[in-house]
C-alpha cells in the first residue's frame, strides 16, 4: 500500500488507488489539446522480436491522448527497417521512426562529426539525443515522455501517471520521474540501484561531506528508472551522457537548470520488470559491470563540476566506505525480501558488491586519466547555433525514409 511520505527535496506523487485510469486519460486528452504529448521509444531492432514490445504497442494503441510516437531504431539494416515500418504501422497515432543506421541519418551524423558535435559512442543516450533533436524540429510546445521498450509488466496507466504531472497546466512541474518496486519471480531485483547507487551516494556523502546534489539524488526512490517526462522547452539546453549514465545525467541536468520545486517523482506501477543484464564480471565492457562504471563516472564528473576534488587516495577511501555500506544494505534488503515472502541470493548480491567496489576504482582511474574528456553530448541549442538547418534536414531524412519503397 502506498504511503504519503514527502522527502522535502522533490515532490513525491503517490498512487493511492482512488482514481480510475479512464478518468485520468480523459483529463489527459483535454490537456493534450493545448500541450501535445509526444512519446519517445528508444529501441534496438532485436526488441521487435520480443513479446514485451508487442504488448507495449498494443497498450499504447489505446492511449488516444498521445499526439505522436517517435521511435529511435538502432542496429537495423534495410530489411529490418522495412520490417519495423510494418511493425509500428498498427499504431493509430502519428508515429515516426529514426533509422539511425540508415544512410540519411548517417549523413546527418557525419555533418555533426565535422563540427565536433557527434556523439562519441553508440548507446541508449545517443539514441535518445537524436530523438530529442527530431522532436525539437516540430517546434511544438508540449510534453515529451520516454520509456524503454523491454518492460515485460507494461500497462498504459504507467504512461498516464508519468505524464500527468507535467501535462496538467494547474501543476507547476516541468519534469517527472517514474518510480516503482523491482519485483519479479518472487525475487527482489534492481541490483544496480540497490547495491551500487544507494550505498555509493551514502558513501560519497561520508567521504566528500554534505552536498546538496547528493541530497537531491538521494531523494529519488528509483534514480535509474528509464521512465521520465518533461515539458519540451527543456530539451534545448539539456546535456546528457551517451552511455549508461543517461538517467543520472538527465537528473543532473535538471538539478543544474531547474528549481527542485518544479521536479517531481511519481509512483507509476506496483510491479515492474524488464530485460535483465548479466553481471559480466569477466568483461568490464558489458552488462552491469559497464553500467556501474558509466554511472559512477557520471557522478564523479558532476561532483567535480561543483568543485569536489578527486584523487587516488579519495577513491580508495570511497571504495572502502562503499564496500562496508553496501554489505550492510545487502543484509537489510534480505530482511525486507524475507518479510514480504521474496528472496535474494546473498552470495550473488555480495559478488555484485565486490565487482562494483572494484569498478569504483576503475571509474576513478578513467576519470583521472582523461581530464580533457567531454562526457556529455552537446545541447541542441549548441547544435542549432553551429548547424541551423540540421534539425530540419533530420526531419526531412526521416520523412524520406518513411516513404521510400
Amino acid at each position: 500500500m502506498a504511503d504519503f511520505h514527502q522527502n522535502g527535496v522533490v515532490a513525491t506523487l503517490h498512487n493511492l488507488r482512488e482514481r480510475s485510469l479512464e478518468r485520468m486519460e480523459n483529463e489527459l486528452a483535454i490537456f493534450a489539446s493545448c500541450r501535445p504529448i509526444t512519446l519517445i521509444l528508444p529501441s534496438l531492432y532485436s526488441e521487435l522480436q520480443a513479446p514485451a514490445l508487442d504488448h507495449i504497442i498494443s497498450e499504447l494503441a489505446q492511449a488516444s491522448y498521445i499526439s505522436e510516437i517517435v521511435v529511435g531504431l538502432d542496429q537495423a539494416d534495410r530489411a529490418q527497417f522495412d520490417h519495423a515500418r510494418s511493425y509500428f504501422s498498427r499504431l493509430p497515432q502519428k508515429h515516426s521512426i529514426l533509422w539511425h543506421d540508415g544512410p540519411r541519418l548517417r549523413a546527418i551524423d557525419a555533418k555533426l562529426a565535422e563540427e565536433g558535435l557527434s556523439p562519441d559512442q553508440p548507446g541508449k543516450g545517443r539514441n535518445v539525443w537524436f530523438c530529442m533533436g527530431y522532436v525539437l524540429a516540430s517546434r511544438q510546445q508540449g510534453v515529451v515522455a520516454l520509456h524503454d521498450c523491454d518492460i515485460t509488466t507494461y500497462s498504459r496507466d504507467m504512461l498516464a501517471r508519468l505524464v500527468y504531472p507535467v501535462a496538467n497546466p494547474r501543476f507547476p512541474y516541468v519534469f517527472s520521474k517514474g518510480y516503482y518496486p523491482r519485483i519479479a519471480d518472487r525475487s527482489l531485483n534492481g541490483r544496480v540501484t540497490r547495491l551500487l547507487v544507494t550505498p555509493l551516494l551514502l558513501s560519497l556523502e561520508r567521504v566528500v561531506g554534505h552536498h546538496p546534489y547528493l541530497d537531491y539524488l538521494k531523494a529519488f526512490r528509483y534514480p535509474l528508472a528509464g521512465e521520465f517526462a518533461m515539458q519540451s522547452n527543456i530539451l534545448q539546453d539539456i546535456r546528457i551522457p551517451s552511455d549508461w549514465g543517461l538517467e543520472i545525467g538527465v537528473l543532473s541536468e535538471l538539478w543544474r537548470n531547474q528549481s527542485s520545486n518544479v521536479i517531481c517523482q511519481v509512483d507509476i506501477a506496483d510491479q515492474y520488470d524488464h530485460k535483465h543484464q548479466p553481471l559480466s564480471a569477466e568483461d568490464a565492457a558489458k552488462g552491469l559491470s559497464r553500467m556501474s562504471i558509466d554511472i559512477t563516472k557520471a557522478l564523479y564528473r558532476k561532483l567535480a563540476t561543483d568543485g569536489v576534488v578527486f584523487n587516488q587516495d579519495r577513491f580508495r577511501t570511497l571504495k572502502a566506505t562503499y564496500y562496508r555500506t553496501a554489505l550492510d544494505l545487502v543484509e537489510t534488503y534480505h530482511h525486507d525480501a524475507r518479510m514480504n515472502g521474496l528472496t535474494t541470493d546473498r552470495h550473488q548480491e555480495e559478488r555484485a558488491v565486490e565487482l562494483f567496489a572494484a569498478n569504483l576504482i576503475e571509474a576513478g582511474q578513467v576519470y583521472l586519466d582523461n581530464p580533457n574528456a567531454t562526457p556529455f553530448m552537446p545541447s541542441w541549442n549548441r547544435v542549432q547555433s553551429a548547424l541551423p538547418d540540421l534539425i530540419h534536414e533530420m526531419q526531412e531524412a526521416v520523412r524520406l525514409d518513411a516513404t521510400e519503397e
